[in-house]
């Protein structure tokens, strides 16, 4: 059964789909899966075992009419994306039946869920959404981090909008806390170069070594690689937790203007939420309409202290 998936545009949103994509597979036992999508979400999920062709999509609305016909013929499309280009791709994609995420359709649950309600009504079964699924192949790998101690990650950045950013000092104050009994290691990606470098400097300012920055550094593959072999991972609502979760990372997820209802971790019994529920949460803004930001500074660097230092297995 030949199927073409088209992935959520964003990293965190991929790996949510992927219980929806397990059970599409599984529910085909000769499923043979081909994945479109965005750079980052085709690298995250290449090498699933039923994958056998990806295709990075070029977002020129010129292209998409080559590059649907250019991927052949398929028994089912999906789409887990619900935009206009999306919704052009689709006319122009060659399958026996085809299925798109409407989100105005999936208003309520998880995000997991959402998907997973979509394959389940586009198939007519009654699937469970199970846990996050990644899948990693050592070729695709440059080892960063050697590991010799515990490991506590830090994720500060967030695509999404600054309003989900907390703020440098305070994750440089936690890291400095456990910096004795945890190596501390700094993720982003090349946007995310100047409140990681702040980080960074803090913690130099602080006589901290045992750190390494890795923004901008590590592939897609090389980054769940390197989560899956932490300790802690401290993030805002991002890509990262959802790798973390799928890993079953100890995670301490600070929201802000965003719903953690929805975009949590999933099935992760080690993941902790912290917020402050004010009225103006969650505002779903990329810059906070208050300009105040309260939602995040609020959070002070002791309350994600408590949380690990209470976690803590000796």
């Amino acid at each position: 059964m030949k199927i073409l998936i088209e992935l959520p545009t964003w990293l965190g949103d991929t790996v949510m789909a992927t219980p929806a994509i397990e059970n599409l597979a599984n529910f085909f036992n000769d499923s043979q899966l081909t994945l479109i999508g965005s750079n980052v979400a085709v690298e995250a999920l290449k090498s699933h075992p039923k994958v056998i062709k990806t295709m990075v999509l070029d977002r020129k609305y010129s292209n998409l009419y080559k590059n649907g016909k250019a991927l052949g013929e398929f028994d089912f499309f999906f789409s887990f994306r619900g935009s206009i280009r999306s919704k052009i791709m689709k006319f122009f994609i060659t399958a026996n039946k085809k299925y798109q995420f409407d989100k105005n359709r999936y208003l309520i649950g998880h995000q997991v869920e959402k998907y997973n309600n979509f394959l389940n009504d586009s198939l007519n079964i009654d699937s469970i959404a199970g846990k996050l699924a990644l899948h990693i192949e050592s070729k695709d790998i440059h080892n960063h981090i050697v590991k010799k101690n515990r490991l506590l990650g830090i994720n500060p950045g967030a695509t999404y909008g600054n309003a989900k950013c907390w703020y440098p000092e305070e994750f440089a104050k936690v890291a400095i806390k456990f910096s004795v009994d945890y190596d501390i290691v700094i993720f982003g990606s090349e946007k995310e170069k100047k409140i990681s470098l702040d980080i960074e400097n803090f913690l130099i300012k602080k006589g901290v070594t045992n750190f390494q920055n890795l923004t901008g550094k590590t592939n897609i593959p090389e980054l769940m690689d390197e989560v899956s072999k932490l300790d802690w991972l401290i993030s805002g609502d991002s890509g990262p937790i959802h790798l973390a979760a799928a890993f079953q990372i100890p995670t301490v997820t600070i929201f802000g203007p965003t719903k953690d209802e929805e975009t949590s971790q999933w099935m992760n019994a080690d993941g902790v939420i912290l917020k402050k529920n004010l009225d103006c949460q969650p505002c779903m803004k990329r810059i906070c309409p208050l300009k105040h930001h309260n939602c995040m500074k609020l959070i002070k660097s002791s309350d994600v202290i408590d949380v690990i230092s209470s976690n803590l297995v000796s």
